[in-house]
């Protein structure tokens, strides 16, 4: 049996490190070829052979056209390349080669290395994930783990700092995190108690991070120079690339010195500048203030106060900066904690969760003696999801689709929930979704993962019959579709398919689903039905909803945001919610097909009567059978939805529901005449209004 290393690798924005337990262990930072703790973030192609790390960043002057940099900052994002000469390069063709060389110098050292903890920003969503692990295999990895930065830097401070002892923390904490890298800002508040180590919360910010104070430099520099030649060194990328190199060494001579020297060459001119640290920290006003809003947001998400916080943990080589210390000192009135390694704690701390996963795994050989073995395996460590995730319904009042959202941001991970949908047309035998996840942000939009294809369903099923889908985030965060016929137990095959633009925005998705595709049914929506969520284990799909809590809150009501990247799904359109005995998490339903009902209707004594619609408009049927859309009478036959079992919400559980989208339903009967094969009939076209119980 093969040996296994516990390997954390810190893949960052501009340097990346990689660290292993050793046998006591404690936590080693492994050094590059060149005898670097950290290696640049940079390839260079010299021909079509890459150069990574510091060798790369000498020739970003050179040959600025054939080095890349930054490439985390586009991860996800398949539409983003580099071009170097005839070759075209991605973000995980980037990274897998920045992976490859620091698991090279790694083996040379300590052995082979087939399996790592790579650590990702707290906000990084499915997609970004995904593209991590792509470029872990692309690397060599055959089995890849993930932890978010911010945690990783907190089990790094409770479990010992930089290899020096592995003695933990002897009292209950309660941390706040602060990891300002080269491009992510990320925090996380984090309980520690003895053998545990809970994420309560997370927030932060993609494109902030050490590169967007370099920026400032680089714009104060040339500005000046542009005021005195007349000519715009940014506009060269030459040029572009001394400046900012220039401005990088710059910055971190701010952080010990009151001033600092930037050089900018252009052209035939080489001109040095003088930028003093106030000048610096007005310019870079309006960062510190993204900062601050970011602080003082996750606390207030989690009523928390100042007075609950233990400890400031501040990691992340941007976390130098006097401005940015200076902030959180002011913000928190306490001293800061910056025992930490800035650049080495994150890669240690997914060594200690590399450990820890390996301790606990049966039938490994690990390099560890039995006390660092037994010591590893009796500490737990509980995340939760950054992001909110759900799929997409249709607004009626904007007729664009919005996200419903299913699962909150700051749920404990692993969570799942189960939302029950009915069968549109006879004989169905495969659906669509779109699931969608919220932005990494306030002012960032939701994200389409891409639509979830259920195939394989039992032959013959009658319309209305019921399919359980479940929606989950494993513990790295990953999103997981499993689908479930209920009657006859048959599980569904379930396949998410990524857009071509894995990181689609709402704004981008098309208006109709022709342009994505025929042949893909939909499902009614079953209003009667509840989803579930359980943060401890994934809800067995064929289990009924359980009743609610007595404990329980009831829905909270507001509005849905299509652009708000953080989602309160407190505040959410109200809904009828099913609660979990077991874990007293409220559980909400989706919204598509609701329609607004009246506090006349909430308290109708027949509320728990089907609700008739009208086959022309989908609006409800009023006395004596009459459209109150369209004044249409049935013509003798029962709608679709009112045929799936659907009721009124019961007196006294709910205020009343908005309205939601709802297609023609003329088009909607149209396409299921034109089309009797089930498997060409498109799912928005055929969504009808109902009302839930």
């Amino acid at each position: 049996m093969k040996r296994t290393h516990a390997v954390g690798i810190d893949l960052g924005t501009t340097y990346s490190c990689i660290a292993w337990l050793n046998e006591h262990g404690q936590p080693v930072t492994i050094p590059n070829q060149e005898g670097e703790l950290s290696t640049p973030s940079v390839v260079f192609f010299d021909g079509i052979q890459p150069i990574v790390g510091t060798e790369a960043l000498r020739n970003a002057i050179a040959s600025p056209d054939r080095v890349v940099q930054h490439a985390k900052r586009f991860m996800g994002d398949s539409s983003k390349y580099w071009k170097v000469g005839d070759n075209r390069y991605n973000p995980v063709h980037i990274s897998g080669m920045i992976l490859r060389k620091l698991i090279a110098a790694a083996q040379d050292q300590i052995g082979e290395i087939r399996e790592a903890v790579i650590t990702v920003p707290a906000q990084f969503g499915d997609a970004q994930r995904h593209a991590t692990i792509l470029a872990g295999h692309a690397a060599g990895l055959e089995r890849i783990e993930m932890i978010n930065e911010p945690v990783a830097a907190a089990l790094c401070h409770v479990l010992g700092q930089e290899g020096l002892a592995f003695t933990e923390l002897a009292v209950a904490q309660q941390i706040l995190v602060f990891d300002l890298g080269g491009g992510t800002l990320d925090l996380a508040i984090v309980k520690y108690q003895t053998d545990d180590v809970r994420v309560i919360a997370s927030d932060g910010d993609l494109e902030l991070g050490g590169l967007d104070w370099t920026q400032i430099l680089v714009d104060i520099a040339a500005e000046r120079f542009v005021s005195e030649f007349g000519q715009d060194p940014r506009e060269n990328l030459e040029s572009l690339q001394f400046l900012t190199l220039e401005a990088e060494q710059a910055k971190r001579s701010l952080s010990v010195r009151s001033r600092a020297a930037v050089t900018v060459r252009h052209g035939n001119r080489l001109k040095t500048y003088q930028i003093d640290q106030l000048e610096f920290e007005t310019a870079a006003a309006t960062l510190l203030r993204r900062c601050e809003e970011i602080t003082k947001r996750i606390l207030k998400e989690n009523k928390l106060g100042w007075a609950r916080v233990d400890t400031v943990l501040t990691t992340g080589g941007a976390s130098r900066m006097p401005m940015v210390r200076e902030l959180l000192k002011g913000l928190s009135g306490r001293t800061l904690n910056t025992t930490l390694s800035p650049d080495q704690s994150i890669a240690q701390g997914a060594a200690y969760y590399a450990g820890m996963l390996i301790s606990n795994r049966q039938y490994v050989q690990s390099v560890f003696n039995s006390r660092a073995s037994e010591r590893l395996s009796r500490v737990k460590q509980h995340s939760v999801n950054a992001r909110s995730l759900g799929i997409l319904i249709r607004d009626e009042e904007s007729g664009q689709r919005v996200p419903y959202y299913l699962i909150p941001a700051n749920t404990p991970l692993p969570v799942s929930t189960t939302h029950v949908f009915g069968t549109v047309v006879p004989g169905q035998t495969r659906v669509h979704v779109r699931i969608v996840e919220s932005g990494a942000g306030m002012d960032r939009p939701p994200t389409v993962l891409g639509n979830c294809m259920i195939t394989q369903l039992p032959p013959n099923l009658p319309e209305g019959s019921e399919i359980e889908v479940t929606i989950s985030y494993d513990r790295q965060a990953r999103v997981h579709v499993t689908a479930c016929e209920p009657n006859s137990r048959c599980r569904a095959e379930v396949e998410l398919v990524r857009q071509e633009n894995v990181s689609q925005v709402i704004e981008q998705v098309p208006d109709t689903d022709r342009e994505a595709g025929r042949g893909d049914v939909g499902l009614h929506q079953i209003a009667r039905a509840a989803s579930r969520l359980d943060p401890a284990k994934p809800a067995p799909l064929s289990a009924k909803p359980a009743p609610p809590s007595a404990k329980s809150a009831p829905p909270a009501t507001g509005n849905v945001s299509a652009s708000a990247g953080r989602v309160d799904l407190s505040k959410q359109k109200p809904v009828k919610a099913s609660v979990s005995d077991d874990t007293g998490v409220e559980a909400l339903r989706v919204l598509s097909g609701l329609r607004e009902a009246s506090e006349k209707d909430l308290l109708n004594e027949d509320s728990d009567k089907p609700v008739m619609l009208c086959n022309e408009c989908g609006a409800e049927l009023g006395p004596g059978a009459v459209c109150r859309g369209c004044g249409a009478r049935p013509a003798g036959h029962q709608n679709v939805s009112s045929g799936a079992g659907v009721g009124r919400q019961k007196s006294g559980q709910g205020k009343p529901r908005p309205k939601a989208a709802r297609p023609p339903a003329s088009a909607g009967k149209a396409k299921i005449e034109k089309n009797p094969d089930p498997n060409e009939v498109e799912f928005w076209d055929l969504l009808r209004d109902v009302e839930g119980l």
